[in-house]
């Protein structure tokens, strides 16, 4: 039963990577002045996000970053995805976002998965 646990968190935690990125694209459509910067930001936010949680936070990652390193990049990571949502006028579900991943990463690192 706890692998099934301990899966399901591992799932969950792709799924916030997912919605990571999608509240970066939300944050960039929502606070873009034009057509053209609505749509540059609505694209480029996830698409800049996608590569570098690729780059440095992957499992595999084309660069291999150091235990430390690694735990304060994905802070950075889905922070600025809970201040993204919090920007674009959604402060309940940013603050459910980052609740979840506070929960997620703690198991995660109880569990060292």
């Amino acid at each position: 039963m706890m692998v099934i646990i301990q899966y399901a968190n591992l799932a969950l935690r792709f799924i916030l990577e997912l919605a990571a990125l999608a509240a970066f694209g939300y944050w960039g459509f929502a606070m873009g002045g034009g057509a053209i910067l609505k749509w540059g930001l609505g694209i480029g936010a996830p698409l800049l996000g996608a590569v570098f949680w690729g780059t440095f936070e992957a499992p595999r990652a084309a660069v291999k970053l150091a235990a430390p390193l690694h735990l304060v990049l994905e802070l950075v990571f889905f922070g600025l995805a809970v201040a993204s949502l919090y920007k674009s006028g959604q402060p309940g579900l940013a603050r459910a976002f980052g609740l979840i991943f506070v929960i997620n990463e703690i198991l995660l690192l109880l569990w060292r998965q």
